[in-house]
């Protein structure tokens, strides 16, 4: 995963008349073209306030003062670019999402993807055709679940512009659904599109990158043994504590998580507000003993080479992660995907699907499903049943009896 976008600069709103104050215009030519000026009182502070701009002709300046009328009415600039509109409105595009999860993989694509390629535009002109043909230069260089995450927090950006007025319609929805012709997202076989996909195929594997880890600091080595034989969230690893291990019966007890939030660390429910019960795996045991041993049961289980939580951020830093994955072998494993993996691996030893759905903390049964191996028996069976049909229909058809006995008299 990329490493986190640097946050946006806090520009200043234009300033835009309140509602029923007086306006005055003006156009004034200059040597560099013709200067529009619009000017009113602000009946708050009584200051005089002045808006201009340099334009091309008398219909541009019109326009202009049209376009500050506009604002006046909705309450907000509405000539305002996508950078400065999602400025504007801080975070309240991402209210609901997992901060630690989904949030923040929707916030790169903002960040890394969406804003450099339509940030500079005026919400109000931005169409569906700009975005599909967004959407087809990404197509190039990404995949389909990078160009998902690029498109969703667009969805959720332009569906604020719809609220605050600047748009009747959200020209980005329905985009990632676009039809399967010259303009569709690159096919994917359906294991690569399930959670499957994202796993380390065997323990050997998660053992070599956990040792790789463990050279930078032994903490990150634990991360990932953590994540993966736990099946957790890389938050719920943070937020573990001694008192969660239960050696006496075989289970470590995850009830909350630790992310980096506003001010500092953050510590709450898990995603899902319910504890969830996971197995200890015998690869994982001595990992759980050694982080125990000598603990009080209030203390953090896992701690960095400084002493404070680990998060997300820090491990792919510290560890190089996006150039250690590909020295592996495993150029599209995340941090999230040591979850996927433990996941993996449970289901495919045969993990019942309701019990999985318990060691996950999936509120639909669905999502867990997810995890299955694909099952072709049934097309196997179609199979036969088809060619058991074909082989009926190709034999010639039989004579009748009567014309076999007319045969037989010579007739």
């Amino acid at each position: 995963m990329p490493r986190r976008a640097e946050p946006l600069p806090k520009a200043e709103p234009k300033p835009i008349p309140p509602i029923g104050v007086k306006v005055s215009t003006d156009m004034e030519r200059r040597s560099y073209g013709l200067r529009a000026r619009a000017r009113w009182t602000d009946p708050t502070s009584k200051r005089r306030i002045i808006r201009s701009e340099i334009v091309a002709d008398e219909a541009a300046a019109h326009a202009f003062f049209d376009q500050l009328r506009q604002s006046s009415v909705k309450g907000m600039d509405v000539s305002m670019t996508l950078t400065e509109f999602v400025t504007l409105i801080g975070d309240r595009w991402a209210r609901g999402l997992d901060p630690t999860s989904t949030g923040e993989v929707y916030e790169y694509g903002l960040k890394l993807r969406v804003l450099p390629a339509l940030g500079h535009l005026p919400v109000t002109q931005i169409t569906a055709g700009m975005i599909d043909r967004t959407i087809d230069e990404w197509e190039k260089r990404h995949s389909a679940s990078t160009i998902k995450n690029s498109i969703s927090p667009l969805v959720r950006v332009l569906d604020e512009a719809v609220r605050d007025g600047l748009l009747t319609v959200n020209p980005a929805k329905n985009r990632a659904k676009r039809s399967l012709h010259r303009n569709a997202f690159r096919a994917q076989p359906a294991e690569d599109a399930s959670p499957r996909a994202h796993a380390i195929p065997d323990l050997a594997t998660l053992t070599k990158l956990a040792d790789a880890c463990g050279k930078v600091h032994q903490s990150y080595s634990d991360f990932v043994m953590l994540a993966a034989l736990l099946a957790a969230r890389s938050s719920e690893v943070s937020g573990l504590q001694v008192g969660d291990v239960r050696f006496a019966k075989n289970l470590v007890v995850i009830s909350r998580q630790t992310f980096p939030g506003k001010g500092g660390l953050v510590t709450k429910a898990t995603k899902n507000r319910k504890e969830r019960r996971v197995p200890i795996l015998d690869a994982l045991r001595p990992v759980l003993e050694r982080l125990t041993e000598g603990k009080e049961p209030g203390d953090r289980l896992l701690v960095g080479p400084r002493g404070g939580a680990l998060t997300t951020a820090t491990v792919r830093d510290a560890t190089k992660w996006d150039q250690l994955v590909i020295d592996l072998g495993l150029p599209d494993l995340t941090r999230h995907g040591l979850r996927h993996t433990g996941a993996t691996w449970m289901a495919d030893a045969g993990v019942p699907l309701h019990v999985l759905q318990d060691i996950l903390g999936h509120a639909s049964i669905e999502t867990t499903r997810g995890y299955l191996h694909p099952d072709d028996r049934h097309l196997a069976s179609a199979a036969e049943q088809a060619n058991a049909f074909l082989s009926r229909s190709s034999r010639p058809a039989s004579r009748s009896r009567g014309s076999q006995r007319r045969q037989e008299r010579g007739l």
